[in-house]
């Protein structure tokens, strides 16, 4: 559990490359949460209070929700908002029943707690393992819990919903396939992060190398150099999580670099550009 706002939490917000209406909506969507739903009847906006974030791995949907979740807490700082972090695989058990359990207490005691406090904005992480799509379980592996533990955060949310207006659920999922429809369709929006664009990468690589630069400034000619325009293009395709451990690769490319990141140079990162998109090829090959 964070109080908010966050700077920690506002940097992840800022370094986070994505379109600008993608994160104007976000804020204005999570805002509205708080200024709509305490003043109107579900029974005229039946909103839920969830967003949900989804898009392959690496593009920053987590680093975004709790970022969001800053950005709201700066606006309503008079009203001591707080961010809680979940972790779904700490609720998950092969016991049966357990999970079920394991849900509600969460929904109906821990976060009840928390909103009683103020503004809270609870992180669902990986939220396909708590409302896993049950059209799609295996009848080998313990589908009467899994569904239980589905059909709990449903009835959950309801109540949330209900009872807690000033609650606002922010859910990421790297396979929205996953996410069963009931879940999805409580959902107030649904935004899919993409993988960075062209000209993400270069902002992405500018500012990785820039970051870095105020420890070691010859990075920082690099980021500002024509050349990292040349880096992006070999970089396209890769996501940002990606690109910052392309970039941590580049220094350990030569031993000279390892023990001085200073004398990084633009040929390191093209060849570490090169081996992260052919060990990206084969993964995906491999599927």
């Amino acid at each position: 559990m964070r109080v908010l706002p966050h700077e920690t939490l506002d940097a992840q917000w800022d370094g986070i490359i994505v379109a600008d209406d993608i994160k104007e909506r976000l804020l204005s969507q999570a805002l509205l949460n708080f200024k709509l739903r305490p003043v109107v009847s579900r029974d005229q906006l039946p909103m839920h209070g969830v967003i949900l974030l989804s898009g392959p791995p690496g593009t920053g949907k987590s680093s975004l929700a709790r970022g969001l979740a800053s950005k709201v807490g700066s606006i309503m700082k008079s009203e001591k908002p707080r961010l809680v972090e979940v972790d779904p695989h700490a609720l998950t058990s092969s016991a049966m029943g357990k999970t079920q359990r394991a849900v509600s207490q969460l929904f109906s005691q821990t976060i009840v707690e928390q909103a009683a406090l103020g503004p809270t904005m609870v992180l669902l992480d990986e939220v396909e393992t708590l409302a896993a799509d049950r059209t799609r379980l295996s009848l080998e592996a313990n589908p009467v819990d899994v569904h239980r533990a589905t059909d709990a955060v449903l009835v959950q949310l309801d109540a949330l919903a209900e009872r807690h207006t000033n609650i606002l659920f922010i859910a990421t999922s790297n396979f929205p396939q996953a996410i069963d429809g009931a879940f999805t369709s409580r959902c107030d929006l649904v935004i899919e992060v993409p993988p960075p664009g062209p000209e993400a990468v270069e902002q992405i690589l500018q500012l990785c190398l820039g970051s870095l630069a105020k420890r070691f400034p010859a990075l920082g000619v690099i980021a500002s150099s024509s050349e990292i325009t040349k880096v992006a293009k070999a970089s396209h395709g890769l996501d940002g999580r990606a690109l910052r451990k392309m970039v941590v690769n580049a220094m350990a490319m030569r031993r000279e670099t390892a023990l001085d990141p200073n004398k990084l140079t633009v040929d390191d990162l093209l060849a570490a550009a090169k081996l992260a998109k052919s060990a990206r090829a084969l993964k995906e090959n491999s599927k």
